[in-house]
């Protein structure tokens, strides 16, 4: 029997709520939906579920999107507890005296004099590194050691990428040409294959981090069985550095000095025309190993900065790094 036009306008006037609309709607041509009582004879009997009208789903409550908002709220706040819980107390400081050698290209200058012997130094200043000594305790001591045993007096800042970083320490044979040579006693580092060593990004300037991507140490010292890699970098800044992250390990922070390393960044750097970026990707595609050599001259300082002097500051009691870290 039809219903007459009066009670058809009411209900299509009148919102209910899902679950009120399937129960306890007065003017609904549906009969009401009632639990029917126990009965153990009948307990075999499939009961069809009522359909749910499909303008219902608009009126979902409002508790159902909030429990759903709150459960991803709570995955972040998982990945955000994980990075926080990483321990950056600051155990060690270290010391680095940065100065410019004029005389180095001269053609008078003493075949085989070190760096460290300069006659016509001029100071830089002095940068004070923190460690993370906790949470990377092997890298730490290493570098450490190095900066202790002198080994990193007289090495030459070799790559400058403005902008970004600044690379030093690296290895070789030649200290006339600012190369390290490691102390013995060094520990073998297996940090550079834990994946704990690499949850710190180079989000800031002044971040000291060991060169494993950007390392710049020939293939044959790489390649010997007591090699130990002691070459390092330092973000300059003004922002981030996310290429780095990942591939190379941070373990400190500048605490002193960071308009020594501001003034480092300024200075120009040799850049290759493109004629000879083409025939050095060539050299290297053929296996030319003179592509190799060429290619460590590239972002060189025009200007000769070493480290004239470095070594440990005793720290009396252990801090924590600065909170805008990692």
């Amino acid at each position: 029997m039809a219903l007459p036009s009066s009670s058809i306008r009411a209900a299509s006037s009148t919102v209910y709520p899902a679950y009120l609309g399937l129960h306890q709607n007065p003017n609904s041509h549906h009969a009401p939906f009632r639990p029917s009582k126990t009965n153990h004879a009948n307990t075999c009997k499939c009961i069809e579920s009522p359909k749910i009208a499909r303008r219902s789903l608009f009126f979902l409550p409002a508790t159902f999107l909030l429990l759903h908002t709150s459960s991803s709220l709570a995955v972040d706040d998982t990945n955000m507890s994980s990075t926080l819980a990483i321990d950056t107390t600051i155990t060690d400081r270290i010391f680095m005296d940065f100065s410019v050698c004029p005389s180095y290209f001269r053609s008078d200058r003493p075949l085989g004099a070190e760096l460290s012997s300069c006659p016509d130094s001029e100071p830089f200043g002095r940068v004070v590194f923190g460690l993370y000594g906790r949470l990377l305790p092997i890298t730490v001591a290493n570098f450490k050691a190095t900066c202790t045993a002198a080994a990193y007096r007289g090495t030459l800042v070799h790559k400058l990428l403005q902008g970004q970083f600044f690379s030093a320490g690296r290895q070789g044979f030649r200290r006339d040409k600012g190369e390290v040579q490691p102390p013995s006693g060094l520990i073998r580092n297996s940090e550079t294959v834990n994946p704990k060593a690499f949850k710190l990004r180079h989000a800031r300037p002044g971040t000291l981090s060991l060169c494993l991507g950007e390392n710049d140490d020939d293939d044959d010292i790489k390649l010997n069985p007591n090699y130990h890699n002691v070459e390092f970098l330092v973000t300059t800044g003004p922002g981030p550095c996310p290429e780095l992250d990942g591939q190379n390990i941070v373990f400190g922070t500048v605490l002193e000095g960071m308009d020594v390393i501001t003034s480092i960044a300024t200075i120009p750097t040799y850049k290759p025309a493109e004629r000879i970026r083409f025939f050095n990707d060539f050299a290297q595609l053929i296996g030319d190993e003179r592509a190799q050599t060429a290619r460590a001259l590239w972002d060189r300082p025009l200007k000769t900065v070493y480290i004239s002097d470095c070594g440990e500051l005793k720290v009396t009691k252990q801090s924590l790094s600065p909170p805008s870290l990692p």
